[in-house]
């Protein structure tokens, strides 16, 4: 008589075989488009801050691997996806040792110590960016001009500043859409910010590329369009609701949506496979507190 093997485990029971390694290297792909842009848009600097944020993820996930004597696993892509997320979140002109460190922070603790890929509670790259807003809240908010003259002529000196060492900034400085609103009420055209013509993060700036990379990923099933379109339609009312009391004192809800990084999170980071629900309901509620959560921050938070 042959023997018979039950497997009892937790839903899903129907699983499309798509691996690990592909389903990462698709989010990549996503990403890319949207990653070479802000590079485009902000020159070499940019490029240098995602490489060593890259490189510095991929980097801690094999050191961690070889120290706990575990098979390396940077070939799953996931270490490669939170560098290219760090990366996208950080200032073009942002010192490169505070990236790398930054890198490192977001596997060791944000994803290694919980246990690895599909254990950590959080987003990894969004925990390393989170350290590094704590620890250095300034350079965090530097920015530089996009679409400069000089941008694939020179290179920030910024970002070879030493580590523990104050970064003196040659480039441009450019306030952000949303520190321009917060700060000195001058509201940047919408068209500006979807087509990435203004300040901010590298990889934030391009909403077109991000919306086209999460169309991509939606078409593979590969992600759970309800998470973005459920944070994207609760700021977008909620911000209608607060400029039809006031339009002067509050933004208008096309420029909610569009500036910031509201898309790259909304897309690439609240859809985590590991950190979101999984439920219908829990999809939506999920996406709803996050869109609230935007919005209550953005208008009475102390930063931009």
């Amino acid at each position: 008589m042959p023997k018979i093997t039950l497997n009892i485990s937790t839903s899903p029971h129907l699983v499309k075989g798509l691996s690990t390694d592909t389903i990462m290297k698709n989010v990549v792909y996503a990403l890319l488009p949207a990653a070479a842009f802000g590079v485009y848009a902000f020159g070499w600097s940019a490029l240098l801050v995602i490489i060593t944020t890259t490189g510095g993820a991929v980097l801690t996930e094999h050191l961690m691997c070889k120290w706990s004597n575990k098979p390396s696993t940077i070939f799953d892509y996931s270490a490669v996806i939170t560098g290219l997320l760090l990366g996208m979140t950080l200032p073009p002109v942002f010192p490169l040792w505070m990236a790398f460190l930054g890198s490192v922070i977001a596997i060791a603790l944000g994803k290694f110590i919980f246990g690895g890929l599909g254990y950590n509670v959080f987003n990894p790259a969004l925990v390393g960016r989170a350290f590094l807003q704590a620890a250095f809240p300034v350079a965090i908010t530097t920015w530089m001009k996009a679409f400069t003259s000089e941008r694939f002529f020179s290179i920030s000196t910024s970002i070879f500043a030493w580590p523990f060492m104050t970064p003196k900034v040659d480039a441009v400085s450019g306030a952000t859409p949303l520190s321009a609103f917060k700060f000195d009420q001058v509201s940047t055209p919408a068209y500006d910010m979807a087509m990435g013509i203004c300040s901010g993060s590298i990889g934030e700036t391009s909403t077109v590329f991000l919306i086209l990379g999460g169309i991509y990923l939606v078409w593979r099933k590969m992600m759970n369009w309800r998470i973005p379109v459920s944070i994207i339609l609760t700021v977008f009312a909620f911000s209608a609701v607060f400029y039809m009391i006031d339009g002067k004192a509050y933004p208008s809800p096309f420029f909610t949506i569009f500036s910031g990084g509201l898309m790259l999170g909304a897309i690439f980071m609240a859809t985590d496979m590991v950190a979101s629900p999984i439920t219908s309901a829990g999809v939506w509620l999920y996406g709803a507190i996050i869109g609230l959560l935007i919005v209550v921050i953005r208008l009475w938070g102390g930063l931009p």
